[in-house]
């Protein structure tokens, strides 16, 4: 082995930007780093250390020969000759520079965030099953979601491609998912054993963004006034994309019902859902919907960045830290999730939580004994009697949001990361080095 410690590179199309990718891959590569492991990365884009990166342009999935490829690929079923030659060389390039990748760092394990999930990707996903197919190398498959998933995909010319790609089945590949009901479907649909990873936060460390600002600082208690609320308004915080299933409507007209002008409604969310461009017609329809209903609705996405600076005309940039901390209700009507990143957020933040329950949230939270406001298909004279509760009882609100915080410092903490990690990344790496480094977990 080349190296003192485990070198592990993660590949993606793109890293940096307010994704759950990005953002649970910085998670997974902090547990590691704490243990000694040392963390590259390899993406079409992405922002990180040029001295512990490599980026390959054509590895991005907005790269105009991948926008042509699926073009081509995605809704018809003649699968012509160009499309062939297209995958198959941009394929064999990227298998190249995976090639490079590995040798320039010295890696002893690949960890995949999502570019064997579903082809957004088609030729990165080739090249990476090739290269692993090829040198038998360990890698770790970290899924979000899958291509049965998505009804854009279902239409192709390429079934055999994706069917042997998204994901692959190879022995030195290890699958993670990253909920109970993506790790039952890929077992029951490709026969794929996978190792359950849910989404973690810190709850073992005190409240600082990732600049380690206390949550208290002076930057934080502006964000009210700057998106132009009063000290006594009551903002209701939905932390998604402007999307259709993410409910925002329902989060409307919940409002609509307490019949209170002090509450204001804040999505800091922007209209693109994963690689996709939402509906430009959703946008305007809440506004109507918002108008019409006498609700105060914000989007302040303009406002809200990875990171708190100011932008070059001297204007204040937040973090989304800064918009959980000053809300009052976290609003999550979302039909669909695959992550509970929102709800592990608004527990962090010992916020009070509106849930749809969605079926990732009905087998892996649920059962646990969250306490949250909970709607079903429709909109319950209860719940919006809960959201009074938890806003006019502050000892009630108190005992709800301590139980929620203790329940996810025990299930969904970087202790259980850690465990994870461990077995993982042990038993796929050298013998020798693995070895050596089994005190580091300690």
């Amino acid at each position: 082995m080349s190296s003192p410690s485990p070198q592990i590179g993660f590949v993606s199309t793109r890293f940096g930007v307010n994704t759950d990718i990005s953002v649970e891959s910085v998670k997974w590569a902090q547990v590691l780093w704490d243990h000694y492991f040392t963390s590259y990365w390899y993406a079409g884009e992405l922002e990180r250390d040029p001295n512990i990166s490599m980026i390959v342009p054509e590895a991005d999935f907005l790269h105009p020969d991948v926008l042509s490829i699926n073009e081509r690929a995605f809704g018809k079923q003649h699968r012509d000759a160009q499309l062939n030659k297209m995958i198959l060389e941009l394929a064999e390039y990227l298998k190249r520079t995976l090639y490079e990748f590995v040798n320039k760092f010295s890696l002893d394990l690949l960890i995949i965030e999502n570019a064997l999930s579903i082809p957004v990707h088609i030729p990165l996903g080739l090249a990476i099953r090739e290269f692993i197919s090829e040198t038998d190398f360990p890698a770790v498959a970290h899924h979000y979601d899958f291509i049965w998933e998505h009804e854009r995909f279902a239409i192709n010319a390429i079934d055999d491609l994706l069917a042997d790609t998204f994901p692959p089945s190879l022995p030195s590949l290890q699958h993670v998912t990253i909920n109970s009901i993506a790790q039952e479907e890929l077992a029951l649909r490709r026969s794929e054993p996978s190792v359950l990873v849910p989404s973690v936060l810190d709850f073992e460390q005190p409240i600082v963004d990732q600049n380690g600002v206390n949550i208290n600082s002076e930057l934080y208690k502006n964000f009210r006034s700057d998106i132009g609320l009063e000290p006594d308004d009551i903002l209701f915080l939905q932390p998604t994309q402007i999307v259709p299933r993410k409910g925002i409507e329902d989060s409307i007209n919940m409002i609509a019902k307490l019949n209170n002008q002090k509450c204001k409604l804040v999505v800091t969310g922007s209209a693109i859902d994963g690689d996709v461009e939402a509906d430009g017609e959703y946008f305007p329809a809440l506004q109507d919907l918002a108008l019409n209903a006498g609700v105060d609705l914000r989007f302040v996405s303009s406002l809200i960045s990875d990171y708190d600076r100011e932008n070059e005309k001297g204007e204040r940039i937040y973090s989304k830290w800064a918009a959980y901390e000053n809300a009052d209700l976290i609003m999550f009507p979302s039909s669909h999730e695959n992550l509970g990143n929102t709800i592990l957020e608004a527990v962090f933040f010992r916020k009070p939580i509106v849930v749809k329950r969605f079926q990732v949230f009905q087998r892996d939270f649920e059962p646990k004994g969250f306490r949250m406001i909970q709607i079903d298909s429709f909109l319950s004279e209860s719940a919006v009697n809960g959201i009074r509760q938890v806003l006019n009882d502050p000892a009630y609100c108190k005992s709800m949001v301590d139980h929620n915080y203790n329940l996810a410092n025990h299930y969904f903490s970087y202790s259980t990361l850690r465990r994870k990690l461990h077995s993982l990344v042990t038993g796929l790496v050298d013998p020798e080095l693995s070895t050596a480094f089994q005190s580091k977990w300690n």
